[in-house]
């Protein structure tokens, strides 16, 4: 079954996914659709499978490192006070990781529970755009690849 993983990943192999920040030893770090969260990132695993427990012990390791590493980096450039980690699948069952800055500056009730809170408007008021997100890519980049 190709997913919208699978597409995303085939994408950025063949260097024309625009949300792409850099290749990391597990996959990809991109930039998520929505950047209603500045910096809210996704680690695609390639290759793709299925979840987590489907990679063998070595290449899992080196996806939840890939995975806090993005975190780290995310909290060096965006200025968030914490990272939001999750694995879900349950729409789109192929290994990725929702990598989410929150800030302070966000409503106290939303700040305190999952992204999904926030209303679908919110959440789709500020789309990827390749010009303004071009820079914010490059800083995530430099910063995470010195932590690979």
């Amino acid at each position: 079954m190709t997913t919208l993983i699978h597409r995303r990943v085939e994408e950025a192999r063949a260097g024309s996914n625009p949300t792409v920040i850099c290749r990391v030893p597990s996959g990809w770090a991109v930039l998520a659709d929505s950047q209603f969260l500045r910096g809210y990132s996704i680690l695609l695993a390639d290759p793709v499978v299925a979840d987590l427990n489907a990679l063998e012990q070595e290449k899992r390791l080196t996806f939840l490192r890939d995975m806090a590493a993005l975190g780290d980096a995310l909290l060096e450039v965006t200025g968030a006070y914490r990272i939001n980690y999750e694995i879900l699948g349950n729409t789109d069952a192929a290994l990725h990781a929702h990598v989410i800055p929150r800030y302070l500056s966000e409503p106290e009730e939303l700040r305190r529970g999952p992204v999904w809170l926030y209303s679908r408007e919110v959440r789709h008021a500020q789309l990827f755009d390749p010009e303004r997100d071009r820079e914010l890519k490059e800083q995530i980049a430099a910063a995470l690849l010195k932590r690979l």
